[in-house]
């Protein structure tokens, strides 16, 4: 990935409610597995993208991650009004910059560096204007499924709380790991709508939004197994510190 024009987005500002993290005291990303802030996973697998190109978007008990990274940009989330919000409030550091723009989530500890330079390689060398990272699992889980055409191109993403029956049986997931053109990450943020099942501004929304535009979303289908699992409950946070001690 060296030379190329890439910057990341880490999304962290989640207080973790189901976590109890307010009664620890902690916010979600520092909440630990096998002794390690689950944030810090994130960073070395990141660490092909330079900390002054890689911007934490930070909100509940932020002087916590800050301290902790001091060497990585900030950008501030004050209300969790959803994703697509969260990114948004990195827009002044993001102004100007005509590359590409790695967004991912800083409470997935698992994803290892191979897959996230296996999706910027596919973002390239496709010359897409979005490239979505993708993972196929045999049971049910609660992310957003993606929708394919017939031919099996790019449709759009359902947030499972949105799925009809027939989309809610599809079982490829969205990972919430994106990269996207930045002229076209910010052309998109200020049309992004509400009015789903929990009124929040998804970054979800945005590939359809590129689409539209007649921007081209690629889907980069990797078999992600335990890389897709993310930190909501304690029963995740136990699982995580499982699979990281193997």
């Amino acid at each position: 990935m060296n030379g190329k024009n890439i910057k990341a987005l880490i999304l962290a500002a989640g207080q973790g409610k189901r976590l109890g993290s307010g009664e620890a005291g902690v916010p979600k990303v520092m909440r630990k597995a096998a002794g390690r802030p689950l944030i810090s996973y994130v960073l070395d697998s990141l660490s092909f993208i330079p900390p002054q190109d890689t911007v934490i978007i930070v909100g509940f008990m932020k002087e916590q991650v800050i301290s902790a990274y001091p060497d990585y940009s900030y950008a501030v989330q004050a209300e969790q009004l959803g994703t697509g919000h969260a990114v948004a409030m990195a827009k002044e550091q993001l102004q100007g910059f005509d590359g590409a723009v790695l967004v991912c989530c800083g409470d997935m500890p698992l994803i290892k560096r191979e897959t996230y330079e296996a999706l910027c390689s596919e973002h390239f060398s496709a010359a897409n204007d979005c490239t979505i990272l993708t993972g196929v699992y045999g049971d049910k889980k609660p992310y957003g499924r993606i929708i394919r055409n017939a031919d099996g191109s790019f449709l759009k993403i359902v947030e499972q709380k949105d799925c009809t029956p027939v989309e809610d049986a599809v079982r490829e997931y969205n990972s919430g790991v994106y990269v996207f053109s930045c002229k076209a990450l910010l052309a998109s943020l200020d049309r992004l709508g509400n009015a789903n099942a929990q009124n929040e501004y998804y970054l979800t929304d945005v590939p359809a939004i590129i689409l539209s535009d007649g921007g081209k979303i690629g889907l980069c289908k990797r078999e992600l197994g335990d890389e897709l699992l993310g930190v909501n409950t304690k029963e995740d946070l136990e699982l995580i510190e499982k699979l990281v001690k193997k």
